[in-house]
């Protein structure tokens, strides 16, 4: 399996240029989370180190080939004294995949406060993936073996009665990284965009969809590591005409809030094909028209 380190690694074209390699993968489609990691690391490529980001804002919109190069295109919004801004378009065969906007502000000082990260059982307590063997042949824990990631079954965590859906998850990377906080930031928006449109599912069990990250925006609140556990407070609000918003809260063991997200996924309902657009389909596939 490619490392973190290497998948976030990314070749200087030129000024405000970069390129993502390829790297093997089972998935179809490239992964959210690595489109969004590969960029955030472009635009934090191009800013000054007094300046530390804190948010992000995307747009996924066409899906990546995980066969061919993405490009990254950063465009310096603006420089200030406090804050500033870029945009990076992720390109692939001439086409915009992937946009977002990256916020960055030097530290201030502000009033203090957070909720509270909920009671749920240690991660010790829960199984490893990769040591239950239905598990670990999935295709989930097949794709992502460097990644420690533990789902808290819902009889052991209280739920509030007025949520439509939740799930927690103890996540972290499972070899150590190296002391650099933009690499943990990086890594972490790799990281969210994990299991977190799986919680719209939590409801409805066994119905099938059509799956795939429509935005992505996250905020990053307080330090932390990613090669340490980390609990992702997951819920879904409402879902309906074929799109889920979900959200969750991140925090570290020693329960500080270090980032927030809110996602909204397509989650459109599997269509069976009719006869006539299966005679088409035959027809194409065979070359007849």
């Amino acid at each position: 399996m490619v490392g973190i380190e290497e998948i976030l690694a990314l070749e200087h074209l030129e000024k405000d240029i970069f390129r993502g390699a390829v790297h093997p993968t089972a998935l179809q489609r490239t992964f959210g989370g690595q489109v969004a990691g590969q960029s955030l690391v472009s635009a934090v490529s191009t800013v000054d180190e007094s300046y530390h980001v804190h948010s992000l804002h995307g747009y996924f919109l066409r899906p990546g080939n995980p066969k061919i190069p993405t490009v990254y295109l950063v465009d310096r919004i603006r420089d200030g004294r406090s804050f500033c801004t870029r945009r990076v378009n992720a390109v692939q065969d001439g086409k915009t995949i992937f946009t977002m906007s990256a916020s960055f502000h030097v530290d201030d000082e502000g009033i203090e406060h957070q909720d509270r990260m909920p009671s749920v059982p240690a991660p010790e307590d829960l199984p490893d993936a990769q040591t239950v063997p239905k598990l670990a042949e999935s295709q989930f824990y097949q794709e992502w073996k460097n990644w420690d990631i533990r789902i808290v079954p819902a009889e052991q965590s209280a739920s509030a009665p007025d949520l439509a859906a939740q799930q927690r998850v103890w996540m972290r990377y499972r070899e150590a990284l190296p002391d650099r906080p933009l690499l943990h930031i990086c890594t972490l928006a790799y990281l969210s965009d994990m299991t977190l449109l799986g919680t719209s599912k939590v409801p409805h069990r066994g119905v099938k969809t059509q799956t795939a990250s429509l935005d992505h925006a996250m905020w990053f609140l307080r330090p932390f590591r990613a090669d340490e556990w980390l609990l992702y407070d997951q819920t879904s609000p409402s879902a309906g005409f074929g799109r889920a918003l979900t959200q969750g809260r991140i925090y570290d063991r020693d329960g500080n809030m270090v980032a927030a997200v809110v996602q909204e996924g397509l989650t459109r309902l599997e269509r069976e094909p009719d006869s006539h657009e299966s005679k088409n389909s035959r027809e194409n596939k065979t070359g007849t028209v």
